[in-house]
């Protein structure tokens, strides 16, 4: 498929309310990664988030500027507008990659307070046809690497619930694309995978600790910068085998 005709028949789902015709436009084993809310979807998971987004309110998608487009990727950016009056506009931008006939990966970076041109970094940082030919050499990654383990180890960046790969990047002082691919090489995960791990091991020491048994699951969730508890659920069960109450259960018995 043309990256002209997937990018016409995604924004004609999303407008048509139609969660199941966004879904589909994911390879099976596709995934939607909701940067702002660090949150990653399957094609069931995402089909569920989005009929109850659909149901809350409408709202209308358009494309904003062009098309950028390689042989496994595409790159735009979009204007979301609601039919409430009293809502603002949202600006966002995604960025795709393929394998095969489907999406693998969906990113899609978002920001409902600044305009469109606040986002250009995040197109200019990662959504352009080079991307898959700007690699870092192994010095510029274990630089990278020692000043994200720093960020994570001493400051506890992964404890803000509002923290992005853009920010983060920031903090790096390199582009988007280029922490990416750092973190992808240089510690073989993801950008939500990376952060995930930080806060799973904060939130397995705060199980451990004997006033960590009086603390709610919720609160230990935002207390390690997830958004939303299933997220929390989602991200622990992944990295341990166990929900959190498993867990912690299983901290109580070895305890006494």
């Amino acid at each position: 498929m043309r990256a002209a005709d997937f990018v016409d028949s995604y924004f004609d789902a999303w407008n048509h309310c139609d969660a199941e015709g966004v879904a589909e436009h994911l390879a099976k084993n596709g995934t939607f990664c909701d940067m702002p809310l660090h949150q990653q979807f399957s094609r069931n998971e995402l089909v569920a988030n989005l009929a109850a987004f659909f149901a809350s309110e409408k709202h209308r998608y358009e494309l904003t500027g062009e098309v950028l487009s390689s042989d496994s990727s595409i790159a735009f950016q979009y204007k979301m507008s609601s039919a409430n009056p009293k809502s603002q506009d949202w600006w966002g931008a995604e960025f795709i990659t393929f394998n095969g006939g489907g999406a693998l990966r969906i990113t899609d970076y978002y920001d409902p307070t600044h305009s469109l041109s606040s986002l250009a970094t995040v197109i200019g940082g990662i959504a352009t046809p080079k991307y898959a030919k700007s690699g870092l050499d192994e010095q510029k990654i274990e630089s990278y690497k020692h000043q994200l383990v720093e960020l994570m180890d001493k400051h506890k960046i992964y404890l803000d619930p509002d923290i992005t790969l853009p920010k983060l990047a920031a903090m790096v002082d390199c582009s988007v694309n280029h922490l990416s691919q750092a973190v992808n090489s240089g510690f073989n995960m993801s950008f939500f995978d990376f952060l995930n791990s930080y806060r799973i091991q904060e939130a397995k020491s705060i199980f451990l600790r004997r006033d960590g048994m009086a603390q709610s699951i919720l609160d230990v969730s935002f207390a390690v910068g997830f958004n939303s508890n299933s997220a929390f659920y989602t991200a622990f069960r992944k990295s341990t085998d166990q929900t959190p109450a498993q867990f912690r259960r299983a901290a109580d018995l070895q305890a006494k």
